[in-house]
């Protein structure tokens, strides 16, 4: 992908010299093992990310070796070797088993309702950034179609590397139209397909199959009948194809009652196995940018 298109979408510049100095840490930025998901740090204060001098809001942060700390103290996560035979970019997944989700809040849409680009900051359970996504998408198709626009969702890493891609053409999302369901493509690039997202027609629950680089079924994740996340976390169970172990789960944090209501601006957390193969964590996060967008993109839904 070119400089110029990462800077259009948001994405952060490697080329960027560090800025604040002053507030920066070694490259070898100690890691810790996973802990556990509801004792994760930063779980339940997402306020807004501090950025360095002369960062735009909205863009990630500049390579590794230099991490600056914006004013909540986030910093990149120092990429692990890579496992064998993992796409390049997703040896970050193979050390995790939490994904904490915090999609930033536009000012211009809390004020005018008038829906931008999303832009998620994706960590670990330490509070350090893995990837920063941003939705690529016209205005006219934001503001016409809503929560249910197809969408071009790119993730890139640390050094402004795109390694995920997640495609959602144009569907319906009605329960009576099972003919026409919601569907999500998982790419790493170079347009390397790597796994699907599929809803299942249910008249009832949120039903989605996972499926890998083959379309061969893996995982089912299912829904709770009322998604409504007043006051409480919504989950979403990923479970085994026979649905009788409950592999993990995606959860839709509530954020608190003000910023439910006045923006679609969310919080997830993914939980998965530590040693599932990369590239099903990688689809897993596909499928929480899918359940955002279908059930809580909506300013006000969530009450």
């Amino acid at each position: 992908m070119e400089m110029n298109s990462n800077k259009a979408a948001g994405f952060p510049d490697p080329s960027y010299p560090g800025g604040n100095a002053g507030n920066q840490v070694p490259y070898a930025y100690p890691q810790y093992p996973p802990q556990t998901f509801p004792n994760a740090p930063g779980q339940a204060n997402y306020a807004m990310q501090g950025y360095p001098a002369g960062m735009p809001y909205g863009l990630g942060g500049p390579p590794v070796q230099n991490q600056p700390l914006g004013a909540s103290g986030a910093a990149w996560m120092a990429a692990p070797p890579p496992p064998p035979n993992c796409p390049r970019g997703l040896e970050y997944l193979s050390q995790i088993d939490q994904i904490l989700i915090h999609q930033q809040i536009e000012l211009l849409e809390v004020l005018t309702g008038f829906e931008t680009n999303n832009k998620y900051e994706i960590k670990n359970s330490m509070g350090q950034r893995v990837y920063f996504a941003a939705e690529e998408n016209d205005c006219c198709t934001r503001n016409c179609c809503g929560p249910s626009r197809p969408f071009t969702l790119r993730i890139v890493d640390n050094m402004g590397q795109e390694v995920i891609t997640l495609q959602r053409p144009l569907r319906c999302s009605l329960c009576c139209c099972p003919c026409c369901l919601q569907e999500l493509e998982v790419h790493a690039p170079p347009g390397t397909p790597v796994g699907y997202i599929k809803q299942n027609w249910h008249p009832c629950l949120p039903k989605f199959t996972i499926q890998n680089e083959a379309k061969i079924d893996i995982f089912k994740i299912t829904g709770p009948c009322i998604v409504c996340s007043c006051c409480s976390d919504v989950n979403f169970e990923v479970k085994s194809m026979d649905e009788s172990s409950v592999i993990g789960k995606i959860s839709k944090q509530w954020s608190g009652l003000i910023r439910e209501a006045f923006s679609d601006s969310d919080n997830f957390g993914i939980q998965f196995p530590l040693d599932l193969d990369v590239k099903m964590k990688a689809v897993l996060l596909g499928a929480c940018f899918l359940i955002d967008f279908m059930f809580f993109e909506q300013t006000g839904s969530k009450n």
